[in-house]
């Protein structure tokens, strides 16, 4: 921009130096010559003008005109008539240049508002853009709270209604399993209705876990300890399905926290990524923090990534509603329940996948 304004003042210097050596050297028996240099002023006066403002063009018509009186005392002194005229002419070049100037320089004050104007409308419209987003996320949520109470109300009446016979049709399979020999038929399929018996036991104490608001106890937990422990404790697992684990180390400050709940939420993740990585897959788990989010709060991202084959798009914009589920004999509840575990420490949970390359879950917890 000073580079651009050097070369503007540039220009007008040159051109009233110019016409006035040009004035001075040209004789006076060509008067013609005269008359269009002394209008030829007008070029630089009305071009300092619009480039500096009102200061601009009355500093460029009092340089024509301390260049130009010399010429007219000294040239024109013979011509009184004429010497008027050209006195005349000066008055005007002051003029042009004042009136020039100013009408510029309120073209640029205004330009100026008006670029002042655009930004505040700017900021204005990412303000807005910004609220109708978090509007957005708060109706979600009031919806989910919504769901969460009615399904709260009906799984109190559900509990009570599905665990008492429950109970009773696993406490008598397990009294008739003992009247038959193992290896026999009827053996066989008392063991199948036990098994099937626990699963729906468990399908309905997660339903409640869902359902039930989350308790959350603020104790002192060690991010990296609690994932070391996990990819301990589920070493066996992976061997068996032929997956490596692989927690990449990271200094990470202990948070504020239910360590049993997040613990609960890293196990689900990691045995969610285990079964979708396939034989010789790898499941990578990774802590980065403390960070900070555009609200300037330190948060803690921790990242399970698989190399498995990914979740299509429109999958994965359900992959945290109850009772959806991808996986064989899954109830669809595992995710539900981490994402209000999560979110009941003031975190939030996200996915992005690729089809074909793997899938990755991120926890961002408060730090």
């Amino acid at each position: 921009m000073q580079q651009i304004k050097n070369i503007r003042l540039l220009i007008a210097a040159s051109s009233i130096l110019g016409i006035s050596l040009l004035h001075y050297l040209t004789p006076l028996h060509l008067p013609m010559l005269h008359d269009v240099f002394q209008r030829l002023y007008y070029l630089p006066i009305i071009l300092s003008g619009l480039w500096f403002g009102l200061r601009g063009g009355l500093t460029a018509s009092l340089v024509v005109s301390i260049m130009y009186v010399p010429h007219i005392l000294f040239q024109w002194g013979i011509h009184p008539s004429l010497e008027l005229e050209k006195y005349l002419e000066i008055l005007l070049y002051n003029v042009v240049g004042g009136v020039t100037g100013l009408l510029s320089q309120r073209e640029e004050t205004r330009r100026e508002e008006l670029e002042r104007t655009a930004k505040g409308l700017e900021e204005s419209y990412r303000k807005l853009h910004e609220q109708a987003d978090l509007l957005i996320k708060t109706e979600e949520q009031l919806r989910r709270s919504e769901r969460l109470s009615a399904l709260g109300e009906l799984s109190a009446t559900l509990a009570h209604e599905i665990r008492n016979p429950l109970g009773s049709i696993k406490g008598t399979t397990e009294i008739l399993k003992d009247s038959f020999a193992p290896g026999e038929k009827k053996y066989e399929f008392l063991e199948i209705l036990l098994k099937e018996a626990d699963r729906l036991n468990r399908v309905v104490e997660n339903f409640l876990g869902l359902a039930s608001p989350v308790r959350v106890e603020q104790n002192r937990c060690d991010i990296m300890l609690e994932l070391r422990e996990l990819v301990a404790f589920t070493t066996a697992e992976a061997l068996s399905m032929e997956v490596k684990v692989r927690l990449e180390p990271a200094e990470i400050p202990p948070i504020k926290g239910d360590t049993e709940k997040l613990r609960q939420v890293f196990l689900n993740l990691l045995m969610n990524a285990l079964q979708a990585t396939g034989t010789g897959g790898e499941v990578v788990i990774s802590a980065v923090g403390p960070l900070h989010t555009s609200e300037n709060q330190p948060v803690i991202e921790l990242s399970f990534a698989d190399n498995g084959q990914g979740i299509d798009q429109e999958m994965l914009e359900r992959i945290f509603q109850p009772f959806f589920t991808t996986k064989k004999g899954g109830t669809g509840l595992g995710l539900a329940i981490t994402q209000k575990i999560v979110e009941s420490h003031g975190g939030t949970i996200r996915v992005t996948s690729t089809k074909g390359k793997g899938t990755t879950f991120t926890v961002i917890l408060p730090a």
